[in-house]
Formats: structure tokens, C-alpha cells, sequence
């Protein structure tokens, strides 16, 4: 089954998912973590059990499929690696996971909602294929949904908006965000590698905060190493 926790209790330390978090580095991607990525369920090239079967042949430990507002692809994904397990082949930790457009600061942004239950009812117009309108776009409204269900909610890639990641990162974290994806590849290279400076940059500020740093490829293509 894929893992994910029905009820956040306390703070989001207490989420099994937020140890995982606390190990992230800029060598974790792509070859240890990786909780971005996309299939054909979304706007990705990769059909969910070939995802499935490059996440367990490169040797991922925790992975998500983040697609957006959709969780088609994750019964399908956790299928591939049962069969794999079956198999004896060593297979990664599936994470529950799904992109969701919202606003912070009037800016349209990514959250990554991890390791919720995706039967919760507090999900559920977020799961319908599209973006939402009206108030439940706000990111207060989705952070609200995310902690219902029980998940994580962390801005993805917060160097890629119209408005400074500086910005970004400060209304996050007074919005109740769990974190943001600290480590990515602006530079969209072939092969997948954490952009200096900028990074470094973001992974300091979500240090300093005492938030979660989160690392993924944002695969769009037909390769998990890259995006």
C-alpha cells in the first residue's frame, strides 16, 4: 500500500514522512529521493509502472508521484512495485503525492502535498483533474486540506515564480507551509543536478526557519534521472 499517515497529530515533526524529509541533502536526488515527478496521468511522458520499475532500478529509498491534482497513476505505480517485490527485486518506499496550483502572495504557485490520506474528503476538488477556482485556490484553503488529510505541504521549486523566492518562502512559512522543495534543477539539464547558489540559497532560508527541505527531478519526460 502506498504510505502515507490518515491524521497529522501535533506538530509536522511528528510525521513519519518529516524524518525522511530531515535526511535530505543536495546529493539525495535523484538516486536516493526523489518526491517530484510526473506520468501520463498528468502532463508527463512516463506511463506510472515504468516510472515504477526506473524508480526501483536506479535504487530509490522514498519516492512520490506528484501529479497534477491527480492520484490516478499512484494504484497503478504501487501495482508495478508489488510485482517487482514479488519478483525479489529491492523496491523504493511509494509516498502518497500531488501537485496543486494555488495563491500565495497573489502569485500562482506548486504545492506538493506528500504522505496524505488520499481518501480524505478534504482533498477531494483538488483531485478532480484541474486546478480549482474561487476561494479554494488560496493557499490558505489548500495548506488547510493538506493538514486534514493528514499530508505535508511544501512549496515546490519556489525560484520559478514571478515573485522572489525570498517573498515566496516568508508567506509560506507564516501560512503554516511544512517546507519547500529546496533542492532542484533550474537549469533543466539532461542529466539531474541541484543549480548552485540559488539551492543553497533556498536551503538555508528553510534551515533558518526550522522548515523541511524536499528534493525532487520534476520528471516530465521519459527519464527519471532527468526532467
Amino acid at each position: 500500500m502506498v504510505t502515507s499517515f490518515p491524521q497529522l497529530r501535533g506538530e509536522a515533526a511528528n510525521h513519519p514522512l518529516a524524518r525522511v524529509l530531515r535526511t535530505v541533502s543536495a546529493d539525495s536526488c535523484p538516486g536516493r529521493l526523489n518526491f517530484h515527478c510526473h506520468t501520463t496521468c498528468s502532463d508527463g511522458s512516463l506511463h506510472p509502472r515504468e516510472l515504477a520499475r526506473q524508480a526501483a532500478a536506479i535504487g530509490l529509498e522514498h519516492f512520490a508521484v506528484t501529479d497534477h491534482h491527480s492520484m490516478a497513476a499512484c494504484p497503478q505505480v504501487q501495482a508495478a512495485l508489488n510485482e517487482l517485490a514479488s519478483e525479489g527485486v529491492t523496491v523504493p518506499t511509494l509516498w502518497s503525492g500531488v501537485e496543486i496550483s494555488c495563491l500565495l502572495e497573489g502569485c500562482l504557485v506548486h504545492v506538493l502535498a506528500l504522505g496524505f490520506n488520499p481518501d480524505h474528503p478534504a482533498l477531494a476538488i483538488y483531485l478532480r483533474g484541474e486546478a480549482v477556482v474561487g476561494p479554494a485556490l488560496r493557499s490558505e484553503a489548500v495548506v488547510a486540506a493538506i493538514r486534514a488529510a493528514g499530508g505535508l505541504a511544501l512549496l515546490a521549486h519556489p525560484a520559478r515564480y514571478r515573485l522572489s523566492h525570498q517573498r515566496l518562502l516568508t508567506a509560506a512559512a507564516a501560512q503554516g507551509f511544512d517546507g519547500a522543495e529546496a533542492w532542484y534543477d533550474y537549469a533543466m539539464q539532461g542529466c539531474w543536478a541541484p543549480t548552485p547558489l540559488v539551492c543553497e540559497a533556498i536551503a538555508g532560508a528553510l534551515a533558518e526557519r526550522g522548515l523541511l527541505q524536499s528534493c525532487g527531478t520534476d520528471t516530465h519526460g521519459l527519464e527519471l534521472r532527468g526532467r
